[in-house]
């Protein structure tokens, strides 16, 4: 067997043989991880847009007048159908609706004055979706008395249904909720 000499080593490092597949090794798993990063993100913004859809629906169809085909007879119970009906259509499953982490501070209309008392979230049976109907949409600190925009809100989170983490890192940020919000004004004609 032939001991290595100085020169030996000189000319290794020099041969560039197999270079490409060390630097193959070291750049495949970041580009991958890069193309799976961007696939996840873009699962959760489509998400985040059918929700968001959902939860207009939901207000649209909490606002709209009463109707003789429609099955429910109240606005909230008309906003749940309209979301669960949106999400379902999206392949999005209505049980993974959850209670908003925190429900919209809105105010009461047609108390007399600029703001009125605090609008309770309504949960329609066994429902995580937050409606408050009939409550003051523009800031009652910059609206005179009377002068408000009334309508409706509905608010829901969405618990997205994959686990985020890195493998082999301590970056975990375990499963999330996306939250929805949507609020729109009655219109009288």
């Amino acid at each position: 067997m032939k001991k290595l000499g100085w020169t030996d080593w000189q000319r290794a490092a020099r041969d560039t043989r197999g270079a490409e597949i060390a630097e193959s090794a070291v750049i495949l798993p970041l580009l991958f991880m890069m193309v799976m990063g961007i696939f996840w993100f873009g699962q959760a913004f489509r998400i985040y847009g059918t929700i968001t859809h959902a939860a207009r629906e939901g207000a649209r169809a909490a606002v709209a007048p009463a109707c003789a085909t429609c099955a429910a007879t109240t606005p909230a119970q008309n906003a749940v159908n309209a979301v669960n009906s949106a999400l379902a259509a999206a392949k999005l499953d209505p049980n993974q609706v959850r209670k908003p982490a925190t429900a919209p501070v809105l105010y009461l209309c047609g108390s007399g004055s600029s703001c009125g008392s605090a609008a309770p979230c309504n949960y329609v049976g066994a429902s995580n979706v937050c409606v408050q109907n009939n409550v003051q949409l523009s800031s009652c600190s910059a609206t005179p008395a009377g002068a408000a925009t009334c309508g409706t809100s509905v608010s829901f989170g969405y618990k997205y249904p994959y686990h985020f983490s890195i493998p082999n890192t301590q970056l975990d940020l375990g499963n999330i909720t996306l939250p929805a919000h949507a609020q729109m004004r009655v219109e009288t004609q």
